[in-house]
């Protein structure tokens, strides 16, 4: 089993969500985060121009099998995918276990 968190433009949001119902993936984790990053987003108050290095985006994350992950990852990817800098990461870990705790079960059983 693999861990796909990833971190994309708050825009881009419910086209990645479409694209991994799309394909079957039907439950996943997401919150709001503040990143810094290359991207510099300029602001203009009262006429006065201004740039922050805070970036908000937001974060994904979802446990698939191993036969499953590069069709996720790709789902994600092309649905986020503008061209431009701070398109987002998307970062890929091992999971060791996962449990379901209504029935007991573990491994990838615990997924569906």
């Amino acid at each position: 089993m693999k861990k796909i968190e990833a971190i994309i433009r708050k825009s881009k949001f419910d086209d990645v969500k479409k694209a991994l119902h799309e394909i079957g993936v039907n439950f996943f984790s997401y919150w709001d985060v503040t990143g810094v990053g290359n991207e510099k987003q300029g602001h203009v108050y009262r006429g006065v121009s201004y740039s922050t290095t805070d970036i908000q985006r937001r974060m994904i994350s979802v446990v698939v099998s191993d036969p499953f992950l590069d069709k996720t990852v790709k789902a994600v990817m092309d649905a986020a995918y503008t061209g431009s800098v701070g398109d987002g990461k998307v970062f890929v870990s091992p999971v060791e276990e996962a449990y379901r705790i209504r029935t007991k079960e573990d491994g990838t059983g615990s997924l569906a």
